[in-house]
């Protein structure tokens, strides 16, 4: 079943061609990436699919039968309301159902007709099917997951990850068939991008989705599109298939374009020697000599990323850290923290959001003050810090002077002297391009800039806090290259699993509390330690449980007679579960424009849902055991 079929479409400005003449399907169970370079066109793309803008040309069918969801790049909220008011006010379809029953139930209380208990049993059906009548108990659930549990809070005091993290939750919440997200990996932090990607491998969701994350990319997706140079290409399969394929395409083009620049030269050859006056013959040479010039002419330069930049001398000592204490108030961010930071050290900084991470960050570069404890910067120590929030500027200024502010003159790592126009064009910004506004470039476009500001400095000493934000692959790919390079000391806090793999050797992993552990090795055989630690506890506890219970000396494979017992319980306890369930609709149903007792019928309703719920999940799992 096709979800969505996009036909012909055309966008551009007058500067540039975001996408010609593009063909997208999306159907049932297809998991897809969207990828390409930032600045191309990808979050249009996908407003315009969304309806959310409109394009030149082409047409866009989205099935209106099924439930769709958008999780766009930066969500807005009205600033004024509080979260509670933002999700009361939320057009979500299981909310809709809700407001709806609500409402139904509301104008019985006035009156009592036959169209009324019509719409009343519809309405319940509706509740049934989108299981809305524990959906508060499951909303709170999914806020807290997402790090939010302040429902009395102003939307206008969150910061932008708390936004995106909100936006998420309500999304999930509405449980879409089809689902597109832009970027929705950014400002989580890892477990809980682990939690997303387990969740949405294992539903039939639709995906179509704009993300630099390529573990999340090959884990997730079993399709690949490319938007390049205002054409879209498909690769069945995922991010690793993707790369393979690509390089195949590029090389058979380049052989392609090679074999027409050879027949063009011999057939400007022969155009030279040829008389002015053709026969016919002759002509339709002289056209296919236009045609294959047009196809030699056809391979365009590619511009590529270039980060290079002279080092500034490493000293012996970089920065060392004695017994440094932060806190505020009651949150504990470092507690006696020591190190001392040498050369060619790698550290890759990991906690969940909230324990401290950007606080530690501010406390290295001297930018916030610790509470106590030492602080000793080497004397050719220059810090280079890569901060999340961006590039900040007192006034809107275009990028060639917002560069020169920092200096009109830079030097690479050959001793090769550039002018800051011409460091603009190694981070992939034109002549033309450096006149714009900061204020109007993309998300890619401001965190590349960004990053751009931090090397003119020369540091030795490079703190990277999630610098693959909103970056694109090809950027991210050149990053790497350049940061396993890098001579000095490397300090890199991100969410991307692979960037945090391919370019640190060790961990300080903030566990909360102000306790910071180290760990010698990738951020991956971390995470396969702490759950191998996971599974062991888990298995300790059902030991001890085991051993605590009556029947210790049962075999721990087998069921035991208290097995038997409850399996039988549980079923006769759903059957009298289910019947009160048709009890209390057929009461909602019945006509009775009492508000107290209808009210009173769904409260009881929704907790003998919740009980179906927990106890089929326990009787399932005694099924499993006694019949295995």
């Amino acid at each position: 079943m096709i979800y969505l079929s996009a036909e012909g479409l055309s966008k551009s400005y007058p500067d540039k061609v975001l996408f010609d003449d593009i063909r997208l399907d999306v159907a049932k169970g297809e998991k897809i990436g969207l990828i390409a370079s930032n600045g191309s066109g990808k979050s249009s793309l996908l407003k315009v699919l969304m309806g959310k803008d409109t394009a030149d040309e082409g047409e866009v069918y989205l099935r209106p039968t099924i439930k769709t969801a958008y999780l766009s790049q930066d969500p807005e909220f009205d600033p004024y309301q509080t979260i509670q008011e933002l999700i009361q006010s939320a057009n979500s379809e299981t909310l809709n159902v809700i407001k709806n029953y609500n409402r139904i139930l509301e104008e019985q209380q006035d009156h009592y007709s036959d169209s009324l208990q019509t719409q009343l049993e519809k309405a319940s059906t509706l509740m049934d099917q989108h299981k809305a009548w524990d959906y508060e108990r499951r909303l709170t659930e999914m806020l807290s997951r997402f790090g939010i549990d302040d429902l009395d809070q102003n939307v206008d005091t969150l910061s932008g990850g708390q936004k995106k993290r909100l936006s998420m939750a309500l999304v999930l919440m509405d449980n879409p068939e089809f689902l597109v997200m832009d970027e929705p990996t950014n400002h989580l932090d890892v477990e809980l991008i682990e939690w997303l990607e387990k969740y949405l491998s294992q539903s039939n969701i639709a995906l179509l989705m704009v993300t630099h994350d390529r573990y999340f990319l090959d884990r997730l997706c079993n399709m690949i599109i490319e938007l390049e140079g205002g054409k879209l290409y498909t690769h069945k399969g995922n991010y690793s298939y993707f790369l393979e394929k690509k390089a195949e395409r590029e090389l058979a083009e380049e052989a392609e374009i090679h074999k027409a620049g050879q027949l063009m030269k011999k057939e400007l050859d022969w155009i030279r020697r040829s008389p002015k006056a053709r026969g016919t013959k002759s002509k339709s040479r002289v056209q296919a000599f236009y045609e294959t010039k047009e196809k030699a002419g056809s391979g365009k330069k590619k511009e590529e990323l270039n980060l290079d930049i002279k080092m500034s001398r490493v000293g012996g000592k970089i920065l060392e850290l004695k017994k440094i204490y932060k806190s505020y108030g009651d949150l504990e961010i470092l507690k006696g923290f020591d190190h001392t930071f040498k050369k060619g050290e790698r550290i890759g900084v990991v906690g969940k959001n909230g324990v401290g991470k950007s606080t530690f960050l501010n406390i290295l570069t001297g930018l916030e003050q610790a509470d106590s404890g030492k602080r000793n910067v080497g004397d050719n120590t220059v810090f280079g810090y890569y901060a999340q929030e961006g590039l900040q500027l007192k006034e809107d200024k275009k990028i060639i002077d917002v560069l020169k502010d920092y200096a009109e003159i830079l030097t690479l790592s050959d001793g090769r002297k550039l002018t800051a126009s011409q460091f603009l064009n190694y981070f992939l910004f034109p002549p033309k391009m450096q006149q714009t506004l900061f204020s109007k470039l993309s998300g890619g476009e401001k965190r590349r800039f960004h990053l751009l500001t931090v090397l003119i400095q020369n540091p030795n000493f490079l703190i990277l806090d999630e610098p693959t934000n909103d970056l694109d692959l090809v950027t991210l790919n050149k990053l790497e290259e350049f940061l396993e390079s890098f001579q000095g000391c490397l300090i890199l806090v991100s969410h991307d699993r692979y960037f945090m793999d391919k370019l640190v050797d060790q961990l300080f992993v903030f566990e909360g509390g102000g306790e910071v552990k180290g760990f010698i090795g990738t951020y991956s055989e971390y995470r396969e330690i702490v759950e191998e630690e996971q599974k062991e506890i888990v298995q300790k506890e059902k030991q001890e449980k085991a051993e605590n219970s009556p029947a210790k000396t049962r075999t721990t494979n087998k069921p035991s007679y208290k097995d038997k017992l409850e399996f039988e319980t549980l079923e006769k306890e759903l059957i009298t579960l289910e019947k009160e369930k048709k009890v209390l609709e057929a009461n909602l149903n019945s006509g009775e424009t009492d508000f107290e007792k209808l009210n009173s019928w769904t409260s009881k309703l929704g907790e003998v849902m919740t009980m179906l719920d927990e106890k089929e999940m326990r009787w399932m799992e005694l099924d499993e055991l006694l019949n295995n």
